[in-house]
């Protein structure tokens, strides 16, 4: 279905997920109109609204791939502005455990860049789409709908200026992307209908990060360095080369259930010290830092399940963190937000005003596995609270088999790496070639995390 002649469609939010349904939706609307409380034209660094922006994000390999295909030459985008593109299993060194599963081509394009970078890189294109209107500095009060309340009519927004008034923004379609702290639950049940669902994992996350001048390179030909959190090494980290810098570095550090880096410059050495993987603290103890620890908190993964929902107004949907926010030591996140774009034009191409409840259950079914990696890999932690099926416990065990295997086997890295890129789904770990590689590998060593006695069941997802 072609574009709507004088439709309007309203994205309340301008982060990735924002700008992302704005690019597809400005294929079937007259106007896109995208509505932030930050400045967002010509903002380079970490904005209010993205406070995790100051922190290190991943955009793993289905991501790259989506971003790339509804902005074709992205990639050579990021590598002009310094970010030269790797392999994710050749060029990041992934350490499970204090040892490194083994490097390996995978085909899977990593673009080592800052969020604020990659995010600046995303928003200039979405703002050179003629169609497509930043509305910045503008509060977003609510939203207005018909009578009857069955349909959503559009968006009240303010200036944060002196002397803003309230107004509305008359829209055909309105799209929450304003991320956790999103108000659509709330303005449901103004509007008579019921809140979704929540399913929380509470994991009482923290990421404190610094930067540093370093005069060597501890990285070599690689990207980044990257010590995953385990439930045996719960402490983690992420260290790489801030691109278009050439001697300036981003750590990264992570800790759950309390334990978290501290802000102080004495205690986040000594935290970067407590890691498995001995190479960060050597590359910084000597290092010239360029700023004070700075502190970002994730208290649970949040699902909202729009999906169960037996009745929604007509023309408001909703995405992003929105809808599912996850843990982000995993780098999902930005990766769901774009497959959800996926689902939108998808939806979009059958009527510019797409059914909600069509549209919610294809995002549901997106978010699944994701979430299932995610979740299931954080009830492996004895303090998260949650509910271990024999499903979970079975999957876990084998997961950590598989990466304790994959240390000399580069085909099972590529297997591991595959699926932590949303490329290939959770159930290709479990394929019979994979599955034997694994046992057998474990018969070698002797070792390797015990396989409780449940079944590991064919994942369906």
């Amino acid at each position: 279905m072609g574009k709507t002649a004088d439709s309007r469609a309203v994205v309340l939010g301008g982060s990735m997920a924002g700008l992302l349904a704005a690019r597809v939706l400005s294929d079937h609307h007259a106007e896109v109109l995208l509505v932030d409380r930050d400045r967002l034209v010509d903002t380079a660094g970490p904005r209010r609204g993205v406070p995790h922006g100051r922190h290190a994000h991943g955009l793993v390999g289905r991501g790259q791939q989506v971003l790339e295909e509804l902005f074709p030459g992205l990639t050579e985008d990021m590598r002009a502005a310094g970010a030269e593109p790797g392999d994710f299993g050749r060029d990041c060194h992934w350490y499970f455990n204090g040892r490194r599963i083994a490097p390996v081509e995978t085909g899977l394009v990593s673009i080592p860049a800052t969020r604020p970078v990659l995010e600046e890189r995303v928003r200039r294109r979405v703002q050179a789409i003629p169609t497509v209107r930043f509305l910045e500095e503008h509060d977003i009060l609510g939203l207005e709908a018909t009578a009857d309340r069955t349909r959503i009519t559009g968006a009240r927004v303010q200036a944060r200026a002196a002397g803003g008034a309230p107004r509305t923004l008359d829209a055909d379609l309105v799209v929450d992307t304003t991320g956790r702290g999103s108000r659509t639950p709330v303005w449901l049940e103004e509007l008579g209908y019921e809140r979704p669902e929540e399913e929380r994992i509470g994991i009482d996350l923290a990421y404190t990060t610094r930067h540093y001048r370093l005069s060597r390179d501890p990285l070599g030909d690689g990207q980044a360095i990257i010590p995953a959190a385990t439930p045996g090494h719960p402490r983690g980290g992420l260290f790489y080369r801030v691109p278009g810098t050439g001697d300036q570095y981003e750590l990264s550090l992570t800790g759950i259930l309390g334990d978290h880096p501290p802000t102080d410059p004495e205690g986040f050495l000594e935290y970067a010290r407590s890691l498995p993987v001995p190479d960060i603290h050597e590359a910084i103890v000597d290092g010239e830092p360029l700023d004070d620890p700075v502190m970002f908190r994730y208290p649970a993964s949040v699902w909202r399940h729009y999906e169960r929902l037996r009745r929604f107004p007509r023309g408001l949907l909703v995405m992003g963190d929105a809808v599912c926010s996850f843990n982000p030591v995993y780098a999902q996140g930005m990766t769901v937000a774009a497959l959800e774009a996926l689902e939108l034009r998808r939806h979009l191409e059958r009527d510019p005003v797409p059914r909600a409840a069509a549209f919610f259950r294809g995002v549901a079914t997106g978010i699944k596995a994701p979430w299932e990696l995610a979740a299931g890999s954080d009830l492996g932690y004895s303090g998260v609270a949650g509910r271990r099926t024999p499903k979970v416990r079975a999957i876990n065990a084998y997961v950590a088999m598989l990466q304790d295997a994959a240390v000399h086997d580069p085909e099972l890295s590529r297997a591991f790496i595959r699926v932590a890129g949303l490329v290939d789904p959770p159930q290709a770990l479990l394929r019979p070639r994979t599955f034997l590689r694994v046992l057998r590998a474990r018969r070698r060593t002797g070792g390797g995390a015990a396989m409780p006695r449940a079944r590991v069941p064919a994942a369906h997802h």
